[in-house]
This record gives structure tokens, C-alpha cells and sequence, in this order.
């Protein structure tokens, strides 16, 4: 059992162990360390920093280089000018670290250098941090309304990685080598591609790994055992791109419901284990399922979930280490503390007519349709006090017609939830984890999807 005054090192790991890799350079504990005091030593004083860096590595140098530094880095997965003036104004003092000097926020920058951490062949002390430190804040996606933000303690972040390695299997025999398509901004990637080196037996490809050609030419020059990070979203594109990739130890998805189907094509085509993971920024990730073969979510070694007592018997609390019971934010069904059926997240259960259903499960149907590669159904804010007002969807189907699309959903799904009509448009304007936000969901019911 852990303790509050328990001390936490930067990293867990072996002086020589591989952390980070770059196209033609592997970075060590070792040299991973030097980057890090190198970088405190040229940092503002300041309490906050927003940590913009596009490139992994700088990403994980300048969270090192804070902690170093008692600031506290703060993650934003909207970092639009609008959005970090305002972060700015919540958090005074702050400054952005940046990877790119050519992009303007508005707000003061501290811009790291571009070029590779040097090789470093002397050893330097480990720093630790207590398990209570504020390592991050996380802001929100925005999907449901304004960003709000969580504090994540140094202690939770590394007991997170802990238990998630020993769930997915990494250890000093089985290594994970990730490559991961998810920004660092955001929980998701920030856990996997991030943090997981810093504490098990893992290393994380940093160079570009988007484009599904760059994600098979990252995959070919990592060793094996190798864990391709994903989305739904991207997960279908890399399908459809026909690539051969590597053998695949796992892939792991995230941000969103992956449908059985797409998960065993991938397993299938790949000849791989494709599990889920469940989370939200609120709580970090709490528990995982391997898609084509569990309906019911098995939580994380250390984290139990209990009834909230509230009048719904499918609220629930999060209890992990160095946290609070926080509520989850998901309407679930509770098989005992550490199993669960996930039944829709709260803001997308909707009403209508005295029935109910989710959003997630509507989109799901509309994904599965063949022909839409994205689609999403979008519930106007009157939607259950105005008789009148229906579902809204889009589609992105270049192959198929809008009335056919249509057709399909009303042999799929209750009358009551099908949509007056299907608007298809070129693309759905998601942000870098798939998600749409309220300004995205905005332009498209004006029409103005790209805005």
C-alpha cells in the first residue's frame, strides 16, 4: 500500500534503458536526464506553463524540465489562440513552451531548441518528486462546453503507468515499443505515449507517426514486441489504406467507442489483440477490454469503482491511488467493484418520446453502414422540449447518396430517433483525438464545416 509521503523518481528505469526514439537515434535514461536539466536551467521563472510541443521527445524533456523547475505544466488539447488567451487569463504568469517558433499565441513563449537531445554518457542524479506534487492540469476537450481543468498528481500519474503495464502485459521480457498516433496534449496520448516510458519496461517512437505511411514506417523501425496507440477513427484510415505493417503485439484505442467489427478487420487483417481503453480526463484511465472478446470492462488492478448512492443505481465513484472519489461522468452497469458494462456517457443520453439512447450507440449504427467512413448524429439543444425537433446528421460518404444513407438507418434504428435528412459533407471537423467541440458541432449546423 502506498503511502502520501511516498517520493516518486522522474524515471523508473535503468541508466541505459531506451526511453524515446527518434528516426536514427535511440534516447537513454541517461541522456533523456541531461536534456531535462539542460532545458530547467533556460526556463522563465514562472508558477504555469502551457507545454505546445508538437514532437514527443521535446514534450517529455519539457515536462521533466518543469517538474525540475515546481511549475506546472498545463495540457490543453485546443490551443488556438482564443483558447490559450484564456487559459492565460485563468492561470497569470504562465508562459508556452514551443517546439515552433513560427506559430503566435499571443502569450509569452519559451521556444526549445530543434535538434536531438545530446548523447550523454555521464550519470546524473535522479530526481524524485512526492506522490502529492501537481505535475499537470488537463484541460477538457470542449466537446460538452468549456475546457474544465484537473490537477494530476505525480504519485496517480505513476502508479496509472504501473498498473497499466502490468494490464497490456510490458515487462522487462516483454518490452512495449509504441507508436502512437495521438497528440501528448491530450490524456490519452499524455498516459501512453509519454508517461509509460518514464516508469516500465517501454519506448516510444517520436518522429512523425500520423499519416498511415508514416505509422508503417514507424512500426518497421522499432523492435518487436511492438503496440501501435490509435483512435477509432484513425484505426478504420489505416484499414483502408491497405499497408502491411510489422507483427503487431497490441493496438490500443481510445477517445472513443471502437465498434466489434473494426476491431477484429484490424485483428484479422494485422493478426494482432486489439483492446480498449476507459477513461476520461476527469479520471485518468480506469479500465480495459479486449474488444472482440469481452463486453464488460475490467478495471485497473488498483482502481475500484462504487455506487455513489444517489438516486440512479448506475452512478458510480472512482477510487484509485493518491485521488479522491471522483464520480464518473457514465451511465454504466455495475457487476461488481471491478467489472462494468459501459451504457453511454450522461451528456449523450438523450430522450424522446419516453425512450432513451446514446448518442455513441446511434453513431456507432451510422459508422457501420457501408460507405460512411465518418458520421455523426448531433442533438439539437431543444431536442426534448420541442415536439418538432429531431436528430441532426452528417455524413462523410463519397460513394453513396444521402436518401440511401438513410434508408439503411431506418431499418437499424427506432423511427423515433431517424432524422428528418442526411446531410453529407466532405469532412467532419474533429480535432487532433477524433473529437468534435461544441464550435465544430456549431459550423456545421451553419453550414460552415471548415470554419
Amino acid at each position: 500500500m502506498t503511502s502520501p509521503t511516498t517520493d516518486y523518481p522522474l524515471l523508473s528505469r535503468q541508466p541505459h534503458d531506451v526511453v524515446y526514439r527518434l528516426r536514427g537515434q535511440d534516447v537513454t535514461v541517461g541522456s533523456f536526464l541531461h536534456a531535462a536539466y539542460r532545458a530547467a536551467e533556460a526556463l522563465p521563472d514562472a508558477p504555469f506553463v502551457i507545454n505546445a510541443c508538437r514532437q514527443r521527445l521535446w514534450f517529455a524533456v519539457m515536462l521533466a524540465a518543469a517538474l525540475l523547475r515546481n511549475q506546472v505544466t498545463l495540457l490543453c488539447s485546443d490551443r488556438t489562440r482564443d483558447q490559450v488567451r484564456e487559459v492565460a487569463d485563468r492561470y497569470p504568469g504562465l508562459y508556452l513552451a514551443t517546439d515552433d517558433p513560427s506559430q503566435d499565441w499571443a502569450v509569452r513563449r519559451h521556444v526549445l531548441p530543434d535538434e536531438p537531445p545530446h548523447v550523454s554518457t555521464g550519470v546524473q542524479a535522479m530526481p524524485c518528486f512526492a506522490a502529492t506534487t501537481i505535475a499537470a492540469i488537463v484541460f477538457t476537450s470542449g466537446s460538452t462546453g468549456r475546457p474544465a481543468a484537473h490537477r494530476k498528481t505525480w504519485g496517480s500519474l505513476a502508479e496509472r503507468s504501473i498498473d497499466a503495464a502490468a494490464c497490456f502485459g510490458f515487462s522487462e521480457e516483454h518490452p512495449a515499443h509504441i507508436v502512437g498516433m495521438v497528440p501528448a496534449q491530450h490524456m490519452y496520448g499524455f498516459e501512453t505515449t509519454v508517461l509509460l516510458p518514464l516508469h516500465v519496461p517501454a519506448s516510444t517512437w517520436c518522429s512523425a507517426a500520423f499519416y498511415p505511411h508514416d505509422v508503417a514506417a514507424a512500426l518497421w523501425s522499432i523492435p518487436a514486441p511492438r503496440v501501435l496507440v490509435t483512435t477509432p477513427l484513425q484505426l478504420g484510415a489505416l484499414l483502408r489504406a491497405a499497408i502491411e505493417l510489422p507483427p503487431l503485439y497490441r493496438i490500443i484505442s481510445a477517445t472513443a467507442p471502437l465498434a466489434r467489427d473494426l476491431a477484429a478487420a484490424a485483428e484479422d487483417c494485422w493478426r494482432t489483440e486489439v483492446h480498449e481503453i476507459f477513461g476520461a480526463t476527469e479520471v485518468a484511465s480506469i479500465a480495459h477490454r479486449r474488444t472482440t472478446r469481452d463486453d464488460f470492462w475490467q478495471t485497473y488492478p488498483r482502481v475500484r469503482l462504487q455506487p455513489t448512492g444517489a438516486e440512479d443505481a448506475r452512478s458510480v465513484s472512482v477510487i484509485a491511488p493518491f485521488g479522491v472519489p471522483h464520480p464518473l461522468n457514465d451511465v454504466i452497469e455495475l457487476r461488481d467493484a471491478t467489472h462494468f458494462r459501459l451504457l453511454g456517457r450522461r451528456s449523450d443520453m438523450i430522450k424522446l418520446g419516453g425512450r432513451r439512447v446514446s448518442l455513441a450507440e446511434l453513431n456507432r449504427i451510422l459508422n457501420g453502414i457501408e460507405g460512411v467512413i465518418d458520421g455523426q448524429f448531433i442533438a439539437p439543444p431543444d431536442l426534448e422540449t420541442q415536439p418538432n425537433a429531431r436528430l441532426q446528421v452528417f455524413a462523410v460518404a463519397p460513394q453513396r447518396e444521402a436518401n440511401d444513407i438513410l434508408a439503411e438507418l431506418r431499418h437499424r434504428i427506432d423511427p423515433l430517433f431517424l432524422p428528418r435528412r442526411v446531410v453529407l459533407v466532405d469532412c467532419l471537423p474533429r480535432n487532433e483525438t477524433g473529437k468534435l467541440t461544441e464550435a465544430a458541432i456549431g459550423a456545421l449546423r451553419s453550414g460552415r464545416p471548415d470554419l
